[in-house]
C-alpha cells in the first residue's frame, strides 16, 4: 500500500513544543535531535507536562549552533550544541542514564519560567537506551529521552475518525507524533509491519498507548478530559492496558539517510 509523509515533528526537549519540519536526517534514535533534551527534577527525575502541564508552553527551535527554548513573558534561552557539561545520572520512568547537564545558566532559566527547581539535560550519544526486546527483538533498537521508542507513527485519516466522533475536534499535536501518514485509511497504521522509503524503513513494533498528556491543550496547557474519554470507548486494549492511538517504530534499515515531508512510502501490511 503506498501513503505519503504529510508532515514530520521533531521535539527536541521531552514533554516540550515540537518543531514541524519539511526534512530531518534519520538517525538510529528516530529523527536527529528528537528527545535528545531533558528537563529533570533535583532528583534527576524527568519531568513531562504529566506533572507540569506548562511543559507545553515552552517553544522549541534548533539552529546550526543551539537549541533554543522561549516561553511567554520571558527571555529566549540559547543553549549551545557543542556544550560540554558534568555528567550526572538521570532517571526516565524504569532506565537510569548518565547524561551532560546544560549548566547554570539553563536551569536557573527553567526554574523561573516553570516556577520549580529543574535542570535541562542532554542525552549522552555514546549511550545506548535499548528498546524492550519483547517489541524491538533483537534489532539492538535505541532511543534517547522518548518515552521507549525511537518513533510515533499516526495517520491523518485516524484523528479525522477521532475528530468526528468527538464534540471539538483536535489538532493532531495532542498526539506529537513524528511521523503523518497520508493516503491511508483510519487505523490502517496498525496494520503495518513496515514502511519504506527507498533504502529507509522502519518497523512498526508496538501500539501507543495514550497517556493524559493527550488531555492539555498544547497552546494553554489547560487539562481536559478529552481524547482520553472518547479514545476508551472504541480504542481500549485489555492487552496492554491501556487506549491506543498511534504506533511506536524503530529504524530498520537506513540510518544517515533522509526523510522529507511529501515523499511517498510502501506500507507492508503485518498479514
Amino acid at each position: 500500500m503506498g501513503a505519503t509523509i504529510a508532515s514530520l515533528h521533531v521535539y527536541p526537549v521531552k514533554s516540550c513544543r515540537g518543531i514541524a519540519l519539511e526534512t530531518s536526517p534519520v538517525v538510529e534514535r528516530g529523527l536527529a535531535f528528537d528527545r535528545e533534551w531533558m528537563i529533570v527534577d533535583n532528583d534527576g527525575r524527568f519531568v513531562t507536562q504529566r506533572d507540569v502541564p506548562r511543559l507545553a508552553l515552552v517553544e522549541t527551535s534548533l539552529t546550526h549552533a543551539a537549541l533554543e527554548l522561549e516561553v511567554p513573558d520571558s527571555s529566549r534561552l540559547t543553549v549551545p550544541l557543542d556544550l560540554d557539561g558534568a555528567t550526572r545520572l538521570v532517571t526516565v520512568w524504569s532506565d537510569s542514564v548518565p547524561a551532560i547537564d546544560q549548566g547554570d545558566e539553563a536551569a536557573a532559566w527553567l526554574s523561573s519560567a516553570l516556577h520549580l527547581p529543574l535542570r535541562l539535560v542532554r542525552f549522552d550519544l555514546a549511550v545506548r537506551r535499548h528498546c524492550n526486546v519483547t517489541y524491538a527483538g533483537d534489532s539492538g533498537a535505541h532511543t534517547a529521552f522518548a518515552d521507549a521508542y525511537p518513533l510515533l507513527i499516526l495517520s491523518e485519516a485516524s484523528l479525522a475518525d477521532l475528530n468526528s466522533r468527538l464534540a471539538q475536534p483536535l489538532p493532531m499535536n495532542r498526539f506529537r507524533p513524528n511521523v503523518v501518514l497520508s493516503g491511508i485509511d483510519a487505523y490502517d497504521e496498525d496494520h503495518f509491519d513496515e514502511i519504506r522509503l527507498g533504502s529507509l524503513a522502519f518497523k512498526l513494533v508496538k501500539h501507543c498507548i495514550r497517556c493524559r498528556i493527550t488531555t492539555t491543550d498544547q497552546s494553554t496547557a489547560v487539562v481536559g478530559t478529552e481524547p482520553l474519554a472518547t479514545l476508551a470507548s472504541y480504542r481500549m486494549n485489555a492487552q496492554l492496558g491501556g487506549v491506543t492511538f498511534g504506533m511506536n517504530a524503530i529504524v530498520a534499515a537506513g540510518a544517515g539517510l533522509v526523510i522529507n515531508r511529501g515523499d511517498k512510502a510502501s506500507c507492508a501490511f503485518r498479514f
